[in-house]
């Protein structure tokens, strides 16, 4: 195998690619990158047996062939060369000599056909959507996966198209994020990617892109195709959480608030909050006033700041992280907050639309001394 090719280019895709190689692994192949020259073209594919991620970019090829290489070595060597080009040619050895500029090494690489096969998927009728609708999409539901593996199938995020909707669904057990958009896609699927997954896709999509994304599923796995990128993926298989039944209809509080507003306030109240010193954040909606407060070991802080309510005055307790890491993805100036009482999950929606819907479930405050 011989080729030559822009060095600025194939660093930026081994970057990406290397992602989904694994850091440690018994087998010495799943750590590396495999490499592909046919034509006037290279692919280039990490795949760690759950969660690959292939590439393809134009090169000059001048003898077609393959090879795997270690992925975190060959990542270091195109950030640190500094040609503008870079000469890669591998013998019948497996020797392969990496030139650019004026620097050289010669590494080791592994036999191809030691690469595990990636799943293949049928591309055919998928649902596709712009890049920066799936990014929002994802990013706003990702704070709300599960990180804890009791149930493995809330480790990742619910896809579900019906009826031209698009809905992706987070659960933790504490919260819920739900974010619909309306999509050109016909009949009607149910899938669960895994966060890792999705945490991948996101920062390969780009919110400047013209071309769609593209989702192929099979009964298994799922490929998203990201312009000269594609993610494949094992699907998580199991009973999602019942959401609809899990999301309180109406609310006796509406509260709109500003969000950077109450990001800051409540970033203040939670300063004597930490690992080793828990507290609820104790919040009470009263009088077109909220009312922050908590109380540790340490001391006690106050906090509040103007709102504009309807309904019954309501105290409640959250983790003030939930509610902090909501009010982050809401990508909103402005939020209502819908709330039934001191132990119901309080709802934050948009304040116009049903774009996203997030749940946080309360805590159980003692009462003040």
């Amino acid at each position: 195998m011989k080729f030559i090719c822009s060095r600025p280019q194939l660093y930026e895709i081994v970057s990406n690619v290397s992602r989904a190689v694994s850091g440690k692994s018994s087998l010495a192949v799943l750590e590396g990158i495999l490499i592909r020259a046919k034509r006037d073209k290279l692919t280039f594919l990490g795949y760690d047996l759950d969660l690959g991620i292939y590439a393809e970019m134009p090169a000059k090829v001048e003898e077609e062939g393959e090879i795997v290489l270690s992925a975190r070595l060959f990542v270091d060597m195109m950030r640190r060369m500094n040609g503008e080009t870079v000469s890669i040619r591998t013998d019948d050895k497996y020797l392969t000599e990496i030139k650019s500029g004026l620097t050289e090494f010669t590494i080791l690489g592994i036999p191809s056909d030691e690469f595990p096969e990636v799943p293949s998927v049928e591309e055919v009728s998928p649902i596709e959507l712009p890049q920066h609708q799936l990014q929002s999409m994802i990013d706003q539901t990702l704070f709300a996966i599960s990180q804890n593996d009791a149930k493995p199938v809330h480790t990742g995020s619910l896809f579900q198209l019906s009826e031209g909707e698009l809905r992706v669904v987070s659960v933790d057990g504490f919260r819920l994020a739900l974010r619909r958009e309306k999509v050109a896609a016909q009949g009607e699927s149910r899938f669960i990617i895994p966060g890792k997954t999705l945490a991948e896709i996101s920062k390969l999509l780009s919110e400047d892109e013209e071309e769609p994304a593209k989702v192929f599923l099979s009964r298994k796995h799922v490929v998203v195709q990201i312009g000269q990128y594609k993610v494949i993926s094992r699907l998580l298989d199991g009973d999602f959480l019942d959401y609809e039944a899990a999301i309180p209809p109406g609310a006796s509080t509406t509260v709109e608030v500003g969000v950077r507003e109450f990001i800051n306030a409540i970033e203040r109240t939670s300063l004597l909050i930490s690992d080793r010193l828990k507290s609820p954040l104790r919040i009470r909606f009263e009088d077109d006033m909220i009312k922050m407060s908590c109380s540790t070991a340490i001391g006690k802080a106050y906090d509040e700041m103007e709102c504009k309510m309807e309904g019954s005055a309501v105290e409640i307790g959250f983790n003030n992280r939930y509610v902090l890491e909501a009010l982050r993805s809401s990508d909103c100036d402005k939020v209502k907050l819908l709330i039934s009482g001191p132990l119901s999950p309080m709802k934050m929606v948009p304040m116009e639309g049903e774009d996203f819907l997030f749940l946080i479930l309360p805590v159980r405050l003692k009462s003040e001394a």
